[in-house]
């Protein structure tokens, strides 16, 4: 169903307002004014301040979902390439740069990706994790047969990591355009960007597995000896 006038211009008004100021700081009162309707239209579509909030979040990530299923069919119909981590992180990156969105404005919703993570929005997140669970879990299904060698919670966390890395630097878009042009003569598009972020994901999924103190405390090898992980065969 295509959104009406007012949806679509409600959207508008939260999507930027969220990024620049976030979710608890920006009132419905700020949104509506914004986008030049009352009060009531905000209730009539959405229902409340929650759902307005899903809503900006399902209209990227709706498109995102279903472009992204349908790029792991073809990946998957070539079991070789299904678990190669090279080409897995292609199919995610490629999905993501073409994300089709209503305002093609992927600096912000990455901005806002980051937002839901680091504000309290437990509501948002749970909300994510059902209605996309699928395809994060097809996602990590096949990120699972291309890091064999990884123990789940190392996996877990090296790809929140990778993602944290992914986020942080989409939403910094302008930013690191500018520092790129002022203090190395560059200009840089997005993918460009993302060639440049691809090899460190990359890295971070294949590096080598050490040893991690769970105390709290630095940890320390007695008298420098060589610890040996037997899962990895590597060595710290």
């Amino acid at each position: 169903m295509v959104p009406s006038d007012t949806v679509t211009r409600i959207l508008d008004a939260a999507e930027v307002l969220f990024a620049e100021h976030g979710f608890s700081e920006t009132s419905l009162r700020r949104i509506t004014g914004r986008a030049e309707v009352n009060l009531a239209a905000v209730n009539y579509h959405f229902g409340s301040k929650q759902a307005l909030i899903q809503a900006v979040f399902f209209r990227y990530l709706d498109p995102f979902s279903a472009d992204l299923h349908q790029r792991l069919d073809r990946l998957e119909a070539d079991e070789a390439k299904s678990s190669d981590l090279d080409r897995l992180l292609d199919t995610l990156f490629i999905s993501v740069l073409e994300m089709p969105s209503e305002s093609h404005d992927l600096r912000t919703f990455m901005k806002l990706l980051g937002l839901a993570y680091s504000q309290a929005q437990r509501h948002l997140r749970e909300e994510l994790r059902s209605r996309y669970g699928d395809i994060f879990s097809r996602f990590l299904k096949l990120l699972r047969q291309a890091t064999p060698e990884l123990a789940d919670d190392e996996r877990f966390w090296r790809l929140h990591f990778m993602l944290g890395s992914v986020i942080f630097t989409l939403s910094g878009l302008n930013t690191l355009r500018d520092i790129a042009e002022h203090d190395y003569h560059q200009r840089i598009t997005i993918r460009e960007l993302a060639q440049r972020l691809k090899p460190v994901a990359l890295h971070a999924l294949r590096a080598p597995v050490t040893e991690v103190n769970t105390s709290g405390m630095p940890a320390s090898c007695p008298d420098h000896e060589t610890i040996s992980h037997p899962r990895t065969g590597t060595h710290s």
